[in-house]
């Protein structure tokens, strides 16, 4: 039988994943000759043999592949004749990228995320005897450093942080060895020739740098530790004082902390735990999984202050193990910046701007190549949904519906911020940048999104943003010399980013709550039912709107946007309302009412998430937000810990100018007239569920009316888990189907990937 002989292409995430090594010992199995290499962000085959065989292997390369690989697409071409035969398989040097093929990315490489230290490298971390005992640095093929670390593809030792690093002749020989699992795993090192820890007070290194480290956090200190995508903030999560002092020197008032604990029991002696939620603290990705907190854990009261939700994760690095294990005990593990700043990066900007943070700096000398914060997530109804998408799952690539015919950039919004880039079928979903709110933040995004777009080779041809023209983004994207810029409805690309990561095809239903957005009227919109295609959307339904005094003032002071509801509807300053505006200042109140009457100042918004905040007010729950979104999370909270399922509190559904508004009036009417009558607990609980019989009646109307059962549910009040998990089982028992997004944020961290999927499919043209 004569041999034959094949080109194969691989694409999808399948470098710095132990791909070669796989296809290495899979063609040896099956006795076929020929190489392996990376090749742009793919790999390359060349592969001789008996067909039987080929058809072997290219099976294998699907069905077999590593877990933390993704392939997306394998193409097989017969090899150019006229090429020496090969005697035997080996893995070849890196080379250049093929040419796409046709449906193909468009060259749209697949870098993995960080992957956190697998159980084969943490028993050799604790072993004595192990040659790489205790050293914070260790990894294989299977876990550590990737996105962070990569200068360009393809993904080679040469191309990445690791390339100032020698390897010693141990370590050498493991890379080459097929039989190790260290076998061309690029970050491979050891204590002989890999990165050093350092303690920036006096040059200590090694163990002595992360002794005295713990000895600082021991002694009620502030250390600033170099993780993986950026620096962290670390000090004993039980110690109430310097807890406050971090708060203090962080300029973070009230937003929880998170928390890293040493493993999975110690994480059940702070928190209720699901099995969802055990599997999210354990998975590769490492996550910040938000659980409710055990009362009495002994937490410090200001780690998550307001909520009873607490954020965990566990050790993510080789060092964050060795220091959980040698302080013995829970610490917080917050990002290493101050209030809305960038998280830092350089050594040189730690040691300038952590300085005065942190009492000293964990450092090593192995190079962050790219920005990554710590990822946020939760579970909701059994299924795990991000909250912030950043370490441990960017830049993992998600499907477009439509694939892009053009190189897109979407660059989302304001608050939350992430940016997309598509290319064919794939969308890159940038890292969460946080708010862009200054040059830093914005300096910090454009600096990813360059950075992204080089290591992919990308050009981007139209840029998709929102239609507010005041966001950084919408500025940014103004400045861009691009064939088209397409701009995209904040709610759309909310409703969108859920149908898109589902795969839905045709017309959907689109539940679009969060805080405020611009509409295609030139009013504020968040409380909005969509009948949504890719393409386009109709207006269904809306929330009754109310006056935002000040602006943005509002938004960061739930009393006063109390006052804008009670001022905007027919609320007479009587018993009902005295309550709560005699507990406020005379002079706020009076001003708000002067601004509301003469309509200075005060836009209107139809918001869900405004809704929220006001009625966290007047229930006396929060007047003053310290973080955006913090009255609705409190509301939450308060609304967890009601023992009886609430019923709904009065609400009405009318009608003008062709859609259906709720009329938060009698439900406004029954919080004002029962509180201090009924529990603060029971009346948020029926809040909550008020907003999901709403919504239900709603959806119902228009399913009737367009004959469309699917809903998908998205923007930042989705975030909410009572609210979704509320909203996703009453929808089904009315017939109808809801989504929710799981691999994106509900918030504002997806829109990017929505705008970006609705201007692939306006290239398109579908409709």
């Amino acid at each position: 039988m004569v041999d034959e002989d094949w080109s194969i292409t691989v694409r999808g995430t399948v470098q710095g994943v132990g791909y070669r090594p796989f296809v290495y010992r899979v063609a040896k199995e099956l006795g076929v000759r020929g190489w392996v290499r990376n090749t742009g962000g793919d790999v390359l085959l060349r592969a001789v043999g008996p067909v039987g065989a080929l058809r072997a292997l290219t099976t294998a390369l699907r069905g077999q592949a590593p877990a933390l690989a993704d392939v997306r697409e394998l193409t097989v071409a017969a090899t150019p004749a006229g090429q020496q035969p090969p005697s035997a398989f080996v893995v070849l040097d890196s080379g250049p990228p093929p040419a796409p093929g046709p449906g193909g990315s468009g060259g749209l490489g697949c870098l993995p995320p960080d992957i956190a230290t697998c159980e084969d490298c943490l028993r050799e971390l604790f072993d004595p005897g192990d040659r790489r005992y205790r050293y914070p640095f260790i990894t294989c093929t299977n876990c550590g450093p990737r996105a962070t670390i990569v200068d360009a593809l393809p993904y080679d030792r040469a191309r990445t942080a690791m390339a100032g690093f020698a390897l010693c002749g141990a370590c050498a020989a493991e890379y080459a060895d097929p039989a190790d699992r260290r076998f061309h795993a690029e970050t491979v090192a050891c204590a002989d020739c890999g990165p050093r820890l350092s303690w920036s007070t006096d040059g200590r290194g090694g163990e002595a740098a992360l002794a005295a480290a713990v000895a600082t956090i021991a002694g009620g200190g502030i250390v600033a530790v170099k993780g993986l995508g950026g620096y962290q903030l670390v000090c004993d999560a039980l110690a109430t004082e310097v807890v406050d002092r971090l708060r203090e020197r962080k300029h973070r008032a009230r937003k929880p902390f998170a928390v890293m604990v040493a493993d999975l029991a110690a994480a059940r002696v702070l928190a209720r735990l699901t099995p969802a939620d055990e599997d999210l603290l354990t998975g590769t990705a490492r996550p910040v999984v938000l659980v409710p907190a055990r009362p009495g854990n002994g937490l410090a009261g200001g780690v998550h202050p307001g909520t009873a939700q607490l954020g965990l994760f566990l050790p993510t690095t080789a060092l964050h193990h060795l220091l959980l294990r040698a302080v013995g005990g829970p610490v917080v593990a917050t990002s290493g910046n101050r209030a809305d700043e960038p998280i830092v990066t350089d050594d040189a900007d730690a040691a300038a701007r952590l300085t005065g943070v942190a009492d000293g700096l964990l450092g090593h000398d192995r190079p962050i190549r790219a920005r990554y914060d710590d990822s946020v997530a939760r579970t909701v109804a059994g299924a795990p949904t991000l909250v912030r998408r950043a370490r441990g799952y960017a830049p993992q690539p998600l499907d477009l519906p439509v694939p892009a015919r053009s190189t897109i950039v979407a660059v989302g919004a304001q608050l939350k911020h992430t940016f997309t880039l598509a290319s064919g079928r794939g969308a890159l979903v940038g890292p969460h940048g946080g708010s862009l709110d200054d040059a830093d933040a914005l300096a910090a995004f454009t600096d990813s999104l360059t950075a992204l777009c080089r290591l992919h080779d990308l050009v981007p041809r139209v840029v998709a943003h929102d239609l507010h023209p005041g966001y950084l983004s919408t500025r940014y994207a103004a400045r861009w010399t691009v064939s088209e810029r397409m701009p995209v409805q904040h709610h759309h690309a909310h409703v969108v980013s859920c149908a898109a990561e589902h795969g839905l095809d045709g017309p959907f239903l689109g539940v679009a709550y969060d805080g405020l957005g611009l509409g295609d009227d030139g009013t504020l919109w968040g409380g909005e039912l969509l009948l949504a295609t890719y393409t386009g959307y109709r207006r269904l339904a809306r929330f009754g709107r109310a006056p935002l005094p000040g602006g943005a003032a509002a938004v960061r002071r739930p009393a006063r946007m109390a006052l804008g509801y009670l001022a905007g509807g027919e609320f007479p300053v009587d018993a009902l309302t005295a309550p709560f505006v005699d507990r406020l200042d005379p002079a706020e109140v009076a001003v708000v009412r002067r601004m509301v009457a003469r309509g200075v100042n005060c836009p209107v918004a139809s918001s869900a998430g405004r809704l929220f905040d006001a009625v966290s007010s007047l229930l006396g729950i929060c007047d003053h937000a310290g973080y955006e979104g913090e009255a609705a999370v409190m509301l939450e909270s308060a609304a967890a810990t009601c023992g009886t399922a609430a019923s709904a509190l009065p609400w009405r559904i009318a009608t003008a100018d062709g859609l259906w508004i709720y009329d938060w009036s009698p439900t406004v009417s029954a919080v004002l007239g029962a509180t201090g009558r009924v529990p603060v607990a029971d009346l948020a609980a029926a809040f909550h569920r008020t907003i999901v019989e709403v919504t239900v009646e709603l959806c119902v109307r228009a399913a009737e009316r367009t004959k469309v059962a699917r809903v998908c549910l998205s923007g930042g009040c989705l975030a909410n888990q009572i609210l979704a998990a509320g909203l996703t089982g009453a929808l089904a028992d009315a017939g109808l189907v809801a989504y929710l997004n799981h691999a994106v944020p509900a918030g504002d961290g997806g829109i990017s990937y929505g705008q970006a999927a609705v201007a692939a499919a306006r290239q398109a043209g579908e409709e």
